[in-house]
């Protein structure tokens, strides 16, 4: 695929934009801009292992959910001259010295409408003496076609599947073709990785797929949905990252729904319906969660309070 972004088709939104000239539906250009590169713990076991993982957030999104976690950096209303790093000399510079802390995974979060520039960074990271495990870290609103596209340059992909419902999509992410596109990319992302989630040897990357689904006040249905969707067209052999951590952020305007963290009991029905349907691998996370997980992005180290 030919990163084309007069026409830009990187992400399922397809909006053609020539970001050459314009900003697309993500709010961004075609330059090179990062919010955050920071080292990261809180990422599932197998990848932050005691050293944590190296994160690169890019600003804005490819959604537009209304209940952003990280909303300090993904909002439309995020200046641009804020980011950190405007070149990609600085990020593949401020990579290298936070990999040197990791445990040598390079994660690259909200992703989708910068996916051209990752093999750029892959590569000339390798050229560097570099070879982290690379992991796509996605809400999934993903053109099939990118994601054959970066064969080869990913490692572990790790997706959020976040909906089964066209009417939650739409009503809360403003893409009621979520699920049929999201179901696409995971499927794709599977036909590359399997299940199988391999663990470095000899210096090598480590290699496979984990899904993660967070879990939605009064959405339990919804998730149950996912999930079984999985289970039945991909594989219950798959690594599953159940997450417990919504939290509703200040300062947005949400419905009653979604301006409360979700109960045990919202939690515990859907952990249950994950084994009843067969999952046996991945993480379910403690159902306090959202206490752990909030960054603050005016800072450096953005996750230095969760260390």
């Amino acid at each position: 695929m030919d990163f084309n972004l007069t026409n830009c088709t990187l992400c399922a939104r397809q909006c053609h934009t020539d970001r050459s000239k314009d900003k697309g539906f993500c709010a961004t250009d075609g330059s090179c801009h990062v919010a955050s590169i920071c080292v990261h713990k809180g990422e599932e076991p197998f990848l932050s292992g005691e050293k944590g993982v190296c994160n690169v957030f890019f600003p804005h999104c490819n959604l537009a959910c209304i209940f952003c976690q990280n909303k300090d950096i993904s909002s439309s209303s995020y200046n641009m001259e804020d980011c950190s790093y405007k070149s990609l000399s600085d990020v593949i510079e401020r990579i290298e010295k936070v990999l040197d802390t990791t445990e040598n995974v390079l994660g690259f979060v909200s992703p989708s409408h910068y996916a051209h520039l990752i093999p750029t960074i892959v590569d000339t990271l390798h050229n560097h003496g570099y070879r982290p495990t690379v992991v796509y870290n996605t809400n999934c609103y993903d053109n099939i076609e990118t994601i054959k596209a970066l064969e080869g340059y990913i490692d572990i992909y790790l997706p959020d599947f976040k909906y089964f419902s066209s009417e939650l999509s739409g009503k809360y992410s403003s893409c009621p073709d979520y699920f049929t596109k999201a179901s696409k990319a995971i499927a794709e992302m599977y036909n590359q990785k399997s299940s199988s989630l391999i663990e470095a040897v000899a210096d090598m990357p480590a290699s496979g797929m984990i899904i993660r689904h967070l879990v939605l006040p009064g959405c339990t249905q919804d998730s149950k949905n996912v999930l079984s969707w999985i289970a039945d067209n991909i594989s219950t052999n798959i690594h599953i990252s159940l997450m417990s951590q919504y939290f509703p952020p200040q300062g947005l305007q949400l419905p009653d729904q979604l301006g409360r963290c979700i109960t045990q009991e919202e939690y515990n029905d859907v952990v249950e319906h994950l084994y009843e349907i067969g999952f046996h691998k991945g993480w379910v996370q403690d159902y306090n969660s959202d206490k752990t997980y909030k960054p603050d992005f005016s800072k450096t180290e953005a996750f230095e309070t969760n260390k």
